[in-house]
């Protein structure tokens, strides 16, 4: 488990344990639940349809095992039931908002009756977008019921009748890998599903997420030219376990993902112009599209090191951006190189020719 969000976690437990700290530690848990949702927000935003379905850990044992679609529709079904249906007492988001449809998922489910194959091809089937969209819903609507909890609810615990009103609703399969729940969600209190679905559920398939979505891209990489068509090398981005590098599908760059096409103007731009790289266009020193826009800190760097590649070749930019990152890590080369496009070209000629 990620040691950031161990640790929170088992904070954020202690804290719900006194009614002295109870309200800190409602407010740690919102704060870690953000954190966690930013990690399936940058996966929602930066990935083709494609990535959603793949099931790169297939025959695992373990959360990793599943699709990055199912693991969202997951942990948001098993969340939106357990807040509205149990808790709350009210409907579920999946019902008041028509989410079934919109997300085109054949069952209302949390899915834990699926296996293999199924869960690929269920997964084919969702709108990644409504689906993120619901995930968003369910998480707020939750984020609100819990700060709207008092103290004294916390040793609340559930009937026979809950457990009839569960199994009536459809929302969990009778199959035996599913049915379970039932018991597991009602033989708890409130906060017992405070520390579960609401958090370090989130943690353990989230963590999982990122091992898919790690895979995915190292794979979409295989043999694609590490140097994006700005000029940074993709080797020794920071971004490197998120992104599949700006020549694929699989381009989480800052400058393709704020962008509603998810593409970098440099990227359509060298497209268009039918270039392998901002290094081979005769504008490079005056441009401002994408990575190159002034206001971007990374900007000058990216520029010194595209000229560098126009003036001696990616093979000798390759090799002296390995050595500087013997050195320094990604921030601090693009600290000492990103002060001035001219000064960092004549950083990168002084180490190159030394």
């Amino acid at each position: 488990m990620d040691k950031e969000w161990s640790e929170k976690n088992k904070r954020m437990q202690i804290l719900l344990g006194k009614e002295a700290t109870y309200r800190e530690g409602i407010e740690l848990l919102i704060e870690l639940r953000k954190e966690l949702f930013e990690q399936i927000s940058q996966i929602v935003n930066g990935y083709p349809a494609e990535a959603y379905y793949q099931m790169p850990f297939a025959n695992a044992d373990g959360y990793h095992s599943k699709t990055l679609a199912y693991s969202i529709w997951h942990i948001f079904r098993i969340e939106d039931i357990v807040a509205h249906t149990l808790i709350a007492g009210d409907e579920q988001i999946l019902v008041t908002g028509g989410y079934q449809q919109k997300i085109g998922s054949p069952v209302i489910t949390t899915g834990n009756e699926l296996k293999g194959q199924e869960i690929a091809e269920f997964s084919k089937q969702l709108n990644i977008k409504y689906l993120y969209e619901y995930a968003k819903e369910v998480m707020l609507s939750t984020n609100s019921i819990l700060t709207n909890l008092e103290y004294s609810q916390m040793k609340t615990r559930f009937s026979d009748a809950d457990r009839e009103r569960l199994a009536a609703s459809g929302c969990v399969s009778q199959d035996e890998n599913a049915f379970w729940l039932i018991d597991y969600w009602c033989g708890k209190d409130v906060r017992g599903l405070i520390k579960m679905p609401f958090s370090r559920h989130w943690i353990m398939h989230v963590e999982a997420m990122r091992r898919i979505k790690n895979k995915l891209c190292k794979d979409a990489r295989k043999g694609v030219d590490p140097v994006a068509y700005c000029g940074l090398s993709c080797d020794h981005c920071f971004l490197g376990e998120w992104c599949g590098s700006c020549r694929t599908e699989y381009n989480v760059c800052s400058y393709a993902t704020i962008y509603e096409d998810r593409k970098c103007p440099n990227a359509v731009c060298c497209t268009e112009k039918n270039i392998d790289g901002c290094y081979e266009c005769p504008e490079l020193e005056d441009c401002t599209k994408g990575f190159y826009t002034p206001d971007n800190d990374g900007a000058a760097s990216a520029k010194s090191q595209a000229m560098f590649i126009k003036k001696y070749g990616k093979k000798a930019f390759l090799e002296l951006r390995g050595l500087l990152h013997e050195r320094y890590d990604f921030v601090k080369t693009q600290e000492i190189l990103g002060q001035d496009m001219h000064q960092g070209l004549k950083i990168l000629e002084n180490e190159h020719l030394r």
